[in-house]
């Protein structure tokens, strides 16, 4: 196993938080490196990242780049990617699917245009959301009638990554999964474990 993590983002959540997340479920400790949103010291430090972007992992010299590539590695380093082949996969689908449910809110939040935004927002909550909540509902209630994880018995990034997804949801559409008891649940289940709540209780508090 690795002898040194450095975590490498801006100064609040955001895109960096599901590496945070996973390292929390895992109890592994990293360097948690931060910068201003896109100050001097980032344009000093952008050229020599992989691809011009945060996040960016430092494991004992070498880097990964980008949020899903970064939580799949730790998850896999520390066994929360279930326990075969097929629960491996089941998990990194709904990891990827929960990006889903995350970036079209992206571009809300970065939209200029307020009726453009309001008009995208309500696509959003009517179409987009309900369909991919639906999904994971489904998944979630095919294992053990819902009173479990998404994949498997024990906690894996697929649940890491859906309440990462949620925290965001949250500002935009608080009342999201009020027609989705078993994954409102389950967020609950995830978010009281104990690293992860002890994580959630003393990160620094930020609006992004």
């Amino acid at each position: 196993m690795p002898g040194k993590y450095k975590l490498k983002y801006f100064a609040f959540r955001g895109r960096g938080e599901l590496a945070r997340l996973t390292f929390a479920a895992a109890g592994e400790e990293y360097e948690d490196f931060r910068l201003p949103y896109l100050g001097e010291e980032w344009y000093k430090i952008k050229p020599s990242t992989p691809f011009g972007t945060f996040p960016v992992l430092e494991v004992d010299g070498r880097e990964i780049a980008g949020s899903y590539p970064i939580a799949g590695y730790i998850a896999r380093e520390h066994g929360l990617m279930g326990k075969t082949g097929w629960e491996y996969t089941q998990i990194d689908m709904l990891a990827d699917h929960s990006r889903d449910i995350y970036d079209p809110l992206m571009l809300v939040f970065f939209c200029k245009d307020e009726v453009e935004k309001a008009a995208m927002l309500k696509r959003y909550n009517e179409r987009t959301l309900p369909r991919l909540l639906e999904g994971f509902q489904n998944i979630l209630c095919a294992n053990k009638n819902g009173k479990a994880y998404l994949v498997g018995d024990a906690v894996s990034l697929a649940d890491i990554a859906f309440i990462h997804v949620m925290d965001w949801v949250d500002q935009h559409v608080p009342e999201a999964l009020d027609k989705y008891p078993h994954l409102k649940a389950l967020r609950e289940r995830v978010e009281a474990l104990p690293n992860i709540a002890a994580w959630i209780e003393k990160r620094p508090k930020t609006d992004l």
